[in-house]
């Protein structure tokens, strides 16, 4: 029996749902699909359409209980990256956000929100050797972010617009990205 390309594909295509079903390897795939996904930087909005945080109103803690308050980042270059450990796009873009995070953290705000426990938090990122802080929110977000899904990031100017707003993974360690932090810096 020969095998043909159509054949070949098939089998291929069944091989793939099967793996997908089997809880072991679905998410190293899913992760591995998204990161293929985020080979991009995310796109700058026209200045014309970024919208302006008018509310900073928002309270998160880190794991040793330490308050951020949102208020305090007014006039700063602000990263926000909504996320879980669980989400296969949100694993994928991780090693591009612990690149930026370590080139920027002394000069942009980094706020790195999950609604997970610090002990499954905290478990992953001593896993994969991620440096950044996590913070579990107290308050509701402001109106201004409306995080329908994750990863959900955004990019604030010192004046509260949002320069970048992506739903999904992305390239954060991209050209685009650091020359807009840099722009933005001065």
């Amino acid at each position: 029996m020969k095998l043909t390309n159509s054949k070949i594909k098939n089998i291929i295509f069944f091989i793939m749902i099967g793996l997908l079903l089997v809880p072991q390897t679905r998410q190293p795939i899913q992760v591995l699909l998204h990161k293929t996904l985020a080979l991009f930087g995310p796109s700058i909005i026209d200045e014309s359409k970024q919208l302006k945080i008018e509310h900073y109103n928002w309270k998160l803690k880190d794991e040793n209980g330490a308050i951020l308050n949102f208020e305090n980042t007014k006039g700063k270059v602000v990263l926000v990256n909504f996320w879980a450990t669980w989400c296969p796009p949100c694993i994928a873009e991780m090693p591009s956000m612990q690149l930026l995070y370590e080139d920027y953290k002394d000069e942009i705000e980094f706020v790195f929100v999950s609604n997970e426990e610090f002990s499954v938090i905290n478990k992953f990122i001593s896993n994969k050797g991620y440096t950044f802080r996590v913070f579990n929110p107290i308050t509701k977000y402001p109106d201004a972010f409306d995080v329908t899904s994750i990863p959900r990031t955004f990019l604030i100017d010192k004046q509260g617009r949002k320069v970048i707003d992506k739903t999904g993974a992305a390239n954060w360690n991209s050209e685009t990205v650091r020359k807009t932090i840099d722009e933005l810096l001065k």
